[in-house]
């Protein structure tokens, strides 16, 4: 039945028929009822989050409690997700930039909506990489080479090894609390000379670049200078901020400098910072790199089974 003016009796101001508001209401709470809440794996860091597929659009409500989660735990699990690279992709873009991947010449694994983190050689078979220095398996931060780095990465697992393959985090902001003040005082304005194969360098210096060569490769790219403590940019807490890419100490002589980060990263790698994941197909992890360190464990045979994860990155804001 309708009015003179021809619309129904039961539209309210809004033009939205209660019935339709009611239905709103209900799917609302539903959204809100299956945002999931983190169960925390680790006093040092690390979540996890259940009852979510990733490979859907995140709703507005569990967006918020993944935000809130990673936030207060810094490395978020998902498991038993079933993912394309691009339902991954779509996946991390609910929280920045994601990254197009980038590499060397004829490395189409490292191109496109996410890329391949392996053990395979060119081959397709597993290969032992655990003792190159600058292998993953190395206390790091993502891109701390670059100008501005990555917010977070996210990793999904592909295959894994039937026991170990693990990827340790450490909380290099529980880490920098529990400094002595003093030390606090002198770090507290030093700055971290970062290049890719820093490492490398260290440990065989004038070693040769293997491969073809690109102007673009992460090698060739001049050094960058960093906070050796840096502010979150969410929650203003102060972390350390350094690893394998790592050079020198500005203003430091070397030695002392390359003495001080080494002693800094031992203290940041203590078992009471560190949450390590044993990984099952289907996982997905999220972490902050802004207060992170993390590496791959070779706690399997690296030569016989093989890992494959896929990997997307988030754009960041220059560290302060």
């Amino acid at each position: 039945m309708t009015d003179n003016a021809g619309s129904p009796r039961h539209l309210e101001a809004s033009g939205e028929p209660e019935h339709e508001r009611q239905i709103d209401r209900r799917r609302s709470a539903t959204a809100e009822a299956a945002a999931p809440t983190p169960r925390r794996l680790s006093p040092a860091c690390g979540a996890l989050l259940t009852g979510i597929d990733l490979s859907q659009p995140l709703a507005p409500a569990a967006k918020q409690r993944v935000l809130a989660a990673f936030r207060d735990y810094h490395v978020l699990v998902f498991p038993d997700q079933a993912l394309s690279r691009q339902q991954q992709y779509e996946f991390s873009a609910n929280f920045g930039e994601v990254e197009r991947s980038g590499g060397s010449a004829g490395a189409l694994k490292r191109h496109g909506v996410a890329h391949v983190i392996s053990n395979l050689d060119a081959e397709g078979k597993p290969a032992d990489r655990s003792a190159s220095p600058v292998s993953n398996y190395r206390w790091h931060t993502d891109k701390a080479y670059r100008p501005v780095p990555p917010r977070l990465t996210s990793l999904y697992a592909v295959e894994v090894p039937a026991g170990g393959g693990d990827t340790e985090f450490a909380n290099t902001a529980r880490a920098y609390d529990a400094l002595p003040p003093a030390t606090k005082r002198r770090i507290d304005r030093l700055r971290v000379v970062f290049r890719w194969g820093a490492s490398r360098e260290r440990s065989a210096p004038g070693s040769i670049l293997p491969g073809p060569i690109s102007p673009s490769m992460p090698e060739l790219q001049p050094a960058v200078d960093h906070p050796l403590v840096r502010a979150h940019p969410d929650t203003g807490a102060k972390a350390l901020y350094l690893g394998n890419h790592s050079s020198h100490i500005a203003g430091l002589p070397e030695a002392e400098g390359r003495a001080l980060l080494d002693a800094l990263v031992e203290h940041a790698t203590q078992r009471r910072f560190v949450y390590a994941h044993r990984w099952r197909i289907g996982d997905l992890i999220m972490w902050d790199n802004c207060c992170l360190l993390h590496r791959a464990v070779a706690n399997f045979d690296t030569a016989r089974e093989r890992r494959i994860l896929h990997r997307t990155v988030v754009k960041g804001t220059l560290p302060v």
